[in-house]
């Protein structure tokens, strides 16, 4: 055994061969490295007073400071643990994995394992020596390859495919063209300086792909703060899209641009079609031509350009912004919907692929009616008298409120209102709208929880049983929409609000639009939602449950209807409490007007003044019902009023 220095360890250490580190690995020779966490493998260094701390060859002489190829700015310092607080986790610029204990750290910010810096400096400085240990191998029939799944290369982040690779102990893949990549390298996308491979430490996105690498190394010039994907800098053959009917041309040159395909401004090199006369993306060339979306009920196609007459609305049914229609959308010739690219594939759970040979499979809308018959109907064609599935009697139609203006539907369980049905042998009330929703149905934006998008799936209309809706997440015992799949519910109003293009309420001037990655606090209820209905000019949001209270409601403290009130902020903000909690009331938000009064009324209690009760002329002692309205000088004991 050869006795040497410590390395940083409070004890000397010894050099061990492969059969001294079997003897100390118990004998299995399992033992890891004290500083990069993974299995040694001999030659390594032990500890003489046998503490357990042991380093690879490797580990023990990496430098404390690394002046690293591929980061020239600042050199690379050796400490023993993070340099942040114990709440900041430490991730590894290379591999992307937690950094535990000996870290190389930079301080503009970069972060390596002990093992990852010192791989990247040997293929930065050619010490492919340094790699002579593992031979060269074909990871399809690699015994390292576990179960058949390929990795990715730790250079280049591309899979690994059939390349021949360096398959590491220490745990790395690297093609072996990436081993052998040029340190500098001249590119027609960028003529004033030559390129340099380095880690890309400011984030920036590369500029022919546009996309930023998170991991691995790139071509920079740290000077103009450009970046390339290594990918992206070698020079591309012609393209050929099954997509489109002719070949895309690599266009080195960098000018402005929109994209003709997703309609998006470009600065960076492009693909041309000389025939059709476009310019796209680099990522545009493969866009899927067919996708099923969760928002549409019918498959979408890409399209270049559409000619405007084939639509009475240009708006994106995701965003609601204008598409323009003479670059590339997704759009439905049915339904005259279309999206914005962009749109369209910024939510993977939101869509799937339809392949070419399924196209002409289309998923068509077919509901199943709820009415199983009608037997009667009036001169105007409505159904007066029918059979409904739901129900063993016949059921009539009907508008007297006044008579029956205190029963609730049994689908929705909302108040009745203008026209429903009603069966004269039992207590059963439907609104003549839920008596219309069909029983059985394709819905758009169901996706199973826990799955990825895959199509449309069937909903049933059932009454079976107690649920909550997982739209609005009411408990119910009205009816229900299942999945035939997975199960979900969904309660009468979220089905009709699905079905609504624009919501409008009493208490805004403006239809509200759903935005499904709108996030913020209800102006209702301030409560915090993700995905809304709203208006973006006003600055107004409102989350599901809100969009679906009734508008008037019995409660049992009062024997008038309470109806929902959507005033604005006023001058009595500090004495608004509730009746039922008591708690502080935010006056930005909603509440119910008792009927016999023009204004909304708050609950307060007057100390030390006591004003006159308008009802009985007794002085408000206690819990008092006081006018919101500025000048407004009514107010009355609650049991004036009960």
């Amino acid at each position: 055994m050869e006795e040497l220095k410590n390395y940083g360890h409070q004890h000397p250490l010894l050099m061990l061969n492969e059969e001294q580190l079997i003897c100390n690995g118990n004998g299995n020779g399992v033992v890891d490295c004290s500083r990069c966490g993974e299995n040694l493998s001999a030659p390594c260094f032990s500890c003489v007073e046998c503490c357990g701390f042991y380093l690879h060859k490797s580990c023990a002489e990496a430098p404390v400071e690394l002046n690293h190829p591929f980061h020239r700015h600042h050199p690379l310092l050796l400490l023993q643990n993070p340099p942040y607080t114990s709440d900041t986790r430490c991730v590894c610029d290379f591999c992307d994995e937690t950094c535990e204990k000996f870290i190389y750290h930079c301080s503009c910010g970069l972060d390596f394992h002990i093992k990852c810096a010192l791989f990247t400096f040997n293929i930065a400085e050619r010490n492919l020596k340094e790699l002579e240990h593992v031979a060269l191998e074909d990871p399809s029939f690699s015994s390292k390859n576990d179960g058949g799944i390929l990795g990715k290369c730790f250079v280049c982040w591309e899979p690994l495919a059939i390349y021949t690779y360096f398959s590491l102990d220490c745990g790395f893949n690297l093609h072996k063209k990436c081993a052998e990549l040029p340190p500098k390298m001249g590119h027609v996308c960028h003529r004033k300086h030559p390129l340099l491979l380095q880690f890309n430490s400011e984030r920036l996105s590369c500029k022919i792909c546009q996309v930023t690498p998170n991991r691995g190394l790139v071509y920079g010039c740290s000077p103009c703060k450009l970046a390339i994907h290594i990918e992206c800098a070698s020079l591309f053959p012609d393209i050929e899209d099954k997509s489109h009917q002719h070949q895309f041309t690599l266009f080195w040159r960098q000018i402005p641009n929109i994209c003709d395909a997703c309609g998006t401004e470009g600065h960076h090199v492009a693909y041309t079609c000389g025939t059709c006369s476009i310019m796209v993306h680099k990522k545009c060339v493969s866009l899927p031509r067919i996708i099923q979306h969760g928002l549409h009920v019918h498959r979408v196609f890409h399209k270049y350009f559409i000619h405007k007459e084939y639509f009475e609305s240009l708006n994106c049914i995701w965003c609601h912004e204008v598409v323009d229609t003479e670059h590339g959308s997704y759009f439905c010739e049915y339904c005259n919907v279309i999206f914005h690219v962009n749109c369209a594939l910024k939510e993977k759970k939101w869509y799937c692929i339809v392949s070419e040979e399924n196209e002409d499979d289309k998923s068509l809308d077919i509901p199943v009616s709820s009415i199983t018959e009608v037997l009667e109907r009036n001169d105007a064609g409505e159904a007066t008298v029918i059979e409904y599935f739901k129900h063993k009697h016949y059921l009539m139609l009907s508008d007297k409120i006044r008579e029956h203006g205190d029963k609730c539907c049994d689908g929705c369980l909302l108040l009745i209102s203008a026209k429903f049905y009603h069966c004269s042998r039992c207590d059963f009330f439907l609104q003549k709208s839920c008596a219309e929703l069909p029983k059985m149905t394709l819905v758009p934006t169901h996706i199973c929880r826990g799955t990825q998008f895959s199509g449309l799936k069937p909903i049933i209309l059932t009454s079976d049983c107690m649920f909550k809706c997982e739209s609005c997440w009411f408990i119910s015992n009205g009816f229900s929409y299942k999945c035939n799949e997975c199960g979900s519910p969904v309660c009468l109003r979220c089905m009709t609000h699905h079905f609504q293009d624009v919501v409008k309420i009493p208490g805004h001037k403006h239809p509200l639009l759903f935005y499904y990655d709108n996030k913020g606090q209800c102006s209702a209820c301030g409560a915090d939602f993700n995905g809304a209905d709203g208006c973006k000019d006003c600055n107004f949001h409102l989350c599901v449950r809100c969009v679906l209270r009734p508008t008037t409601v019995r409660h049992k403290c009062d024997e008038h209807l309470l109806a929902l009130s959507y005033d604005k902020i006023n001058d009595y903000a500090k004495y608004h409490y509730y009746d039922i909690c008591e708690e502080k009331r935010d006056p930005k938000h909603y509440t119910y007007n008792e009927g016999d009064h023009p204004h909304p009324l708050t609950f307060v209690k007057k100390f030390p003044y006591y004003p006159e009760c308008v009802k009985c002329g007794e002085h408000c002692k206690d819990l008092s019902l006081e006018c919101a309205e500025p000048g407004c000088k009514y107010i009355a004991h609650w049991e004036c009023l009960v």
